[in-house]
């Protein structure tokens, strides 16, 4: 990975220098990570939102709006839209507590199941391109989940 001669070590050329910005490297990234699962999502008909949704549902189905969003860092008024489109597909079921009418609590049709295992056929190739071994992905994941913590105001 090469950078620019001011990147890091001193103090940017100048200010507002786009190249120096660690935001902007990791956006950029995950702009281009998500053009490189495109073809992936496609093939199982799937936004990206939707897949994390559906991968925390396969994980462990029959959850909350709340905790859904909790585990992927979302707000409900993100998940509902995303969430009703997910039941028009027939992947979800979407129902009110009925102990507590303020929560909805999100299941996995048996369409939404079947879906898992054509997700598990398709994998990512930009995977194998990106990384050398998989300890290099695991350490880089490391490290990105590491900073997202730091910057996660405390409880």
């Amino acid at each position: 990975m090469t950078e620019s001669p001011a990147a890091c070590p001193g103090v940017a050329a100048t200010p507002l220098d786009l190249d120096e910005f660690l935001c902007f490297a990791v956006h950029s990234t995950a702009q281009a990570i998500g053009r490189a699962n495109k073809p992936m999502l496609d093939a199982i008909g799937l936004t990206y939102p939707q897949f994390l949704v559906m991968v925390v549902l396969w994980a462990e189905d029959d959850q909350t709006v709340g905790r859904i969003g909790d585990r992927l860092y979302l707000e409900s008024n993100t998940l509902t839209p995303l969430l009703k489109r997910l039941e028009a597909a027939g992947y979800v079921t979407r129902l009110r507590c009925p102990e507590d009418e303020r929560q909805v609590r999100i299941r996995l049709t048996e369409q939404g199941r079947a879906l898992r295992a054509k997700a598990a056929a398709h994998r990512p190739e930009w995977v194998d391109r990106a990384f050398a071994d998989r300890a290099a992905m695991c350490e880089l994941r490391a490290r990105i989940t590491d900073l997202r913590e730091r910057l996660l105001p405390k409880a």
